[in-house]
């Protein structure tokens, strides 16, 4: 699946949906909302089928219908539709455990992968960015309560700078949705560390 800037389809998806789950489980959540946040993850961006744009309330309404359909308790969709219609830096926020680990693992999903335009000659910002990037790991420190972005972009390609031209906003919604969590964000940039 190809919307916007960037891949938004299988690799993506089980990136978040991963993530999220892991986030979860290392600050010892019940296995339950471990998979929610799972489930939460895959289905994140369903509404792109819909329209990118308000695609993060458009896939909350059918995640939870097809989670209806396929039989699941009404206070996990609920929970699953709200961590979905919430993952949007432009219109959502962290409101619950599973929202911010939604957030987190999407927002952590910047690399030379994602970008579906091959023609190097034609990119615009958001290209350069995502394939300067090199190299995207989330660590979790559960002890020190961390979650750390370490990202390495390629500054021949484009200069860190054009990184929070386009992600600030990501970036403080990640911020935000650890604070949620009672864990501290941390970017780290070409081993440098910025928040």
């Amino acid at each position: 699946m190809v919307f916007g800037y960037t891949e938004h389809g299988h690799r993506h998806i089980s990136i978040v949906s991963k993530r999220a789950g892991d986030i979860l489980e290392k600050l010892e959540y019940p296995e339950r909302t471990v998979e929610l946040a799972k489930i939460a993850g895959y289905l994140h961006d369903i509404g792109n089928c819909v329209n990118r744009v308000d695609h993060a309330h458009s896939g909350a309404i059918l995640a939870f219908n097809i989670l209806k359909e396929m039989g699941m308790p009404v206070e996990e969709r609920t929970e699953i539709m709200m961590a979905i219609g919430n993952h949007d830096e432009n219109t959502g926020t962290a409101i619950s455990d599973i929202s911010a680990a939604l957030i987190l693992a999407d927002k952590s999903d910047v690399h030379r992968d994602r970008v579906t335009n091959k023609n190097l000659s034609r990119f615009d910002i958001h290209d350069r960015v995502n394939y300067a990037v090199t190299n995207a790991n989330l660590e979790l420190d559960s002890k020190e309560r961390k979650v750390k972005l370490n990202l390495t972009i390629d500054t021949k390609l484009c200069p860190v700078l054009d990184y929070f031209e386009i992600f600030m906003d990501r970036t403080m919604m990640s911020k935000y949705a650890a604070k949620y969590l009672k864990i501290w964000f941390e970017l780290i940039i070409n081993n440098t560390k910025l928040l």
